[in-house]
């Protein structure tokens, strides 16, 4: 299953049109779900300009 050291499980619900449209960008592009949606993350928290303290 690869090396998971740097990741941690997330379980949770989406829209089923959203996670359709996923699975497509995911055989379009050949990237796996998980780094899709890091990606997806990281321009969340750039366009709410997140911060840690």
């Amino acid at each position: 299953m690869g090396n998971l050291v740097n990741r941690g499980r997330l379980a949770t619900s989406i829209d089923k049109d959203l996670l359709r449209k996923l699975n497509l960008l995911k055989e379009q592009t050949r990237i796996d779900r998980s780094k899709l949606l890091d990606e997806a993350i990281e321009l969340l928290l750039e366009r709410h300009n997140f911060k840690e303290n």
